[in-house]
């Protein structure tokens, strides 16, 4: 089940208490309709893995927890989830400071990474500023040096062109 979860966590950017306390009355067919929301009740909408994942998970769910705790009325617990992340965290070799609440900043951070604006992110974290997204946002080495490599060959043309016109000052 923490597997799971954890992998939701991935795909839709929502907060880790979104996700264990997630019903199955906010699973819908494009999207989870987040009743206990941190800033209020939002839409978070899915993507093909998320909808796959939770697919799964319907085929064998009861109760109204997508992820149940220990007795059927209550949601995964806090501890059991962050202790799942622990041994999982320790054993991928990840940061030993890498929390739950990270895996929200790298769905952030995959989609700017991937070509979707700052905006677009923030939207999909359900943010209202973009000063909150932009802290959120992590781009990795493979990411910056391509952007640096476009912006290099944008200014070089640009040189090159103004060469050949003649219009270069010194």
């Amino acid at each position: 089940m923490c597997v799971a979860a954890v992998r939701l966590l991935l795909f839709t950017g929502c907060r880790p208490g979104e996700i264990r306390r997630l019903r199955w009355c906010e699973v819908k067919p494009d999207r989870l309709t987040l009743i206990d929301a941190k800033t209020g009740p939002r839409h978070v909408l899915l993507g093909e893995a998320a909808r796959e994942l939770l697919d799964g998970l319907a085929a064998s769910a009861f109760g109204q927890w997508v992820f149940p705790g220990k007795g059927e009325d209550e949601p995964l617990s806090k501890h059991v989830l962050y202790d799942f992340w622990l041994g999982v965290r320790d054993a991928a070799g990840i940061v030993a400071d890498a929390r739950l609440h990270d895996l929200r900043h790298a769905h952030a951070s995959h989609a700017v990474m991937n070509g979707e604006s700052l905006h677009v992110a923030g939207r999909l974290l359900g943010h209202r500023r973009a000063s909150t997204t932009n802290r959120y946002v992590h781009l990795d080495d493979a990411t910056l040096g391509q952007a640096a490599e476009r912006v290099a060959l944008a200014v070089h043309e640009k040189l090159r062109l103004q060469g050949a016109c003649g219009s270069a000052e010194r």
